[in-house]
């Protein structure tokens, strides 16, 4: 029974480093497999995502050599199979990426269908649309995504829906493919930008990426290369509205501003100062929070994964406020416990009418997902009294050492796993 215990009512106040973004991460070790050569990957976030990744890969024979915590080595010259069911990777979602990066290099792939959060559906229509547009015959059976092809060849390829999954997947299966390959109605994500940077570094030829249109130039082979991957969004964006639900002061290190806008701009909105330096973004909550409107969007617009995150801080807001979800169907679920910690938010279909209440209390809790995971845990800081959260594991799967970082900036949170140690942590914090 791992669970966080949390004592709430203390300003986050100092520093924070941010780890290697987890979606750039996930496509990037699916990429590696493309070039017989040894790839060197820096920045890489430590997390059940990523681990379950590299094992996937072992599994297949693909030589991984930790460098140090958060530097791999890859060498797929060994790679024995195309065939990935690991039981750890049926967990994940991105077990995709497997199938771009296997089918372009070797013409075949069979992975395990994608699991991760349920947030709603999340089809793989578009990857297989992709797929089939380069030549590919894909079908599933057996729980897997089969997917072959005697050649790849460059197309034009219109993506009925903006997806960040199936942009990076076609484009993997697309740059070892004879011909050009134009990708339109692109996701615009930074980790598609990054997955197009490392796939350059080893050899290939992508321009667009970051832009609704993605342009491909297949080549031969790819060798190897060494990559350092961008800090992690989401994570910086979680910790910026951690310091706005607890009145804090933070400044989140190693960041790109540029990607942080839309989060930035909202708290702003709300009554936050923040201020940007080259690599850093500091959040100061001095003033009381106050009601805004916000609706999910896909980049550069403000972020799904950021929405719990927002509704917390909006729930401690003066006036009434919107939510509106447009990329998941069934992002809400979380509100039930954020209900019993005094929120009053009000959830019609994909909208949630929040209405700002003075405080939070404490409660026992659960994480039905990572990110409203994350959310919860900003809302148990700022709440009075104690909280636990159950099922941390969602939030492991995209948080690297969050108790600790949260502890380095004041916050009394304590990863337990038994009665006695929660006991020993409510003596201790009195």
């Amino acid at each position: 029974m791992e669970q966080y215990a949390i004592k709430g009512g203390n300003p986050l106040v100092g520093e924070v480093e941010i780890g290697g973004a987890k979606n750039a991460a996930l496509g990037i070790l699916a990429a590696a497999v493309m070039t017989e050569e040894t790839v060197t990957i820096e920045n890489l976030p430590d997390l059940r995502d990523t681990a379950a990744m590299l094992q996937a890969m072992e599994s297949i024979g693909i030589k991984v050599e930790r460098v140090n915590r958060h530097t791999v080595k890859i060498t797929a010259k060994s790679i024995r199979d195309l065939v990935i069911e690991e039981d750890s990777i049926k967990k994940i979602r991105a077990s995709y990426y497997f199938l771009g990066a296997l089918l372009g290099k070797y013409r075949r792939a069979e992975v395990a269908l994608p699991g991760g959060c349920n947030i709603g559906l999340r089809p793989i229509d578009q990857h297989i649309k992709g797929f089939r547009a380069l030549g590919a015959d894909v079908r599933i059976e057996r729980g897997l995504v089969i997917t072959e092809a005697q050649q790849l060849k460059g197309t034009h390829i219109y993506l009925d829906v903006v997806s960040v999954g199936a942009t990076i997947n076609v484009m993997m299966a697309a740059v070892m493919a004879e011909g050009k390959t134009i990708i339109e109605n692109a996701a615009k994500e930074p980790h598609i930008v990054d997955v197009a940077n490392f796939l350059n570094s080893m050899g290939a030829n992508v321009k667009g990426a970051g832009t609704d249109v993605i342009r491909i130039k297949g080549v031969s082979k790819l060798h190897g290369t060494e990559y350092a991957i961008i800090p992690d969004q989401i994570e910086a964006g979680t910790f910026m509205f951690a310091a706005a639900v607890t009145k804090g002061d933070v400044t989140v290190k190693n960041v790109i501003p540029k990607h942080l806008e839309s989060i930035s701009a909202k708290l702003m909105e709300i009554g936050c100062e923040v201020e940007e330096s080259d690599d850093a973004v500091r959040v100061v909550a001095a003033k009381p929070l106050t009601h805004t409107h916000v609706k999910t969007l896909p980049y550069p617009g403000f972020p799904t994964d950021m929405q719990p995150q927002i509704t917390v801080a909006l729930g401690l807001s003066k006036g009434t406020s919107i939510v509106t979800e447009s990329i998941f169907e069934n992002r809400f679920k979380y509100v039930d416990e954020l209900t019993r910690m005094g929120a009053n938010i009000k959830v019609e279909g994909n909208t949630a009418i929040i209405d700002g209440v003075s405080k939070y209390t404490g409660a026992s809790i659960t994480a039905p997902d990572l990110r409203a995971g994350a959310a919860l845990v900003t809302a148990a800081l700022a709440a009075e009294g104690i909280s636990t959260i159950d099922d941390i594991k969602f939030i492991e799967r995209g948080y690297e050492d969050f108790p600790q970082k949260l502890q380095s900036l004041g916050a009394q949170i304590e990863k337990v796993s038994t009665d006695r140690e929660l006991q020993k942590f409510r003596l201790k914090i009195g």
